[in-house]
């Protein structure tokens, strides 16, 4: 299927005239669960890329609004809801846009101020109440659940590597990650901390997209950032501001590693590797 403008002309119009007149634009570099297109200068029109993402639409219509009342900076605020149309099968959402350049791209003049900034909104997160809150599963791809389930596709790639100290290392990188689990009460968990997905303005973070796999569980999910972005003075700063102990960490760094290993032909891939080495020799 094409996820295109004239796609969301087409749904707009049929769904949502009211906002016919708007136009439309992409907004580049896209994502992968998810497209997102300008409408008009005040919107944002956000539609699953495939089937398996579709439960997210609703979970971010119900608890974005929740979530907003208790965290620091700003987040994506539903306004409507669309339904299937235009031969698009899946529903979607229109936002409020959030003015921001991604930190893929944006300057970020103090890292550990930065790492600070996501470490308050984060605290902030694992703060709001969780009543009523959807548990970790296979709807958010188990962000906040257990790593366990990726441990065999985590294997499967160690297994065509030829170096064996590599190997050795990420198997007990692993082996510690599932050798403990969150034993307190499950908090809010953001589901995909990646830096497209951090909105700065003027420097600072100033935004947090991309709900789409919120749910509650386990914070170590959240944390990967120390090693996918972070330089070690800034994953310092990170660690201390968040306030976890050290279990925690050693999932986080699980979490970061599975994922390494299964975009592993990614250059940002062999540096979160590089990374973590470093830290956990």
């Amino acid at each position: 299927m094409v996820i295109d403008e004239d796609l969301v002309r087409a749904l707009v119009a049929e769904v949502l005239p009211r906002w016919a007149h708007l136009p439309v634009r992409q907004v580049l570099p896209g994502g992968h669960d998810n497209r997102t297109f300008r409408l008009g200068d005040e919107l944002a029109v956000r539609l699953p890329s495939a089937e398996r993402y579709t439960a997210a639409v609703e979970r971010e219509q119900r608890w974005l609004p929740v979530l907003a009342a208790a965290l620091p900076l700003p987040i994506p605020e539903p306004v409507a809801l669309g339904r299937p149309a235009a031969d698009f099968p899946w529903p979607w959402s229109v936002n409020r846009w959030i003015a921001g350049e991604t930190a893929i791209t944006a300057a970020v003049p103090d890292p550990s101020r930065f790492a600070t900034d996501v470490a308050g909104f984060l605290t902030a997160l694992h703060a709001v109440d969780t009543t009523d809150a959807p548990p970790a599963g296979e709807h958010n791809f188990h962000r906040g659940g257990d790593l366990v389930v990726y441990r065999d596709e985590a294997d499967a790639v160690l297994a065509t590597l030829p170096d064996g100290g590599l190997v050795a290392w990420a198997g007990g990188v692993l082996d510690r990650a599932l050798g403990s689990s969150w034993d307190r009460p499950a908090v809010w968990v953001h589901g995909d901390v990646a830096v497209g997905n951090l909105l700065v303005r003027d420097g600072r973070l100033a935004a947090v997209i991309d709900f789409g796999g919120c749910a509650v569980g386990d914070p170590a999910s959240d944390l990967v950032l120390a090693w996918t972005f972070l330089d070690h003075g800034a994953a310092e700063a990170f660690r201390e501001a968040v306030r976890l102990d050290q279990a925690t960490w050693d999932r986080a760094a699980g979490w970061a590693l599975w994922k390494a290993l299964i975009t592993l032909d990614d250059p940002g891939s062999r540096r979160t590797i590089a990374r973590l080495r470093e830290d956990l020799p």
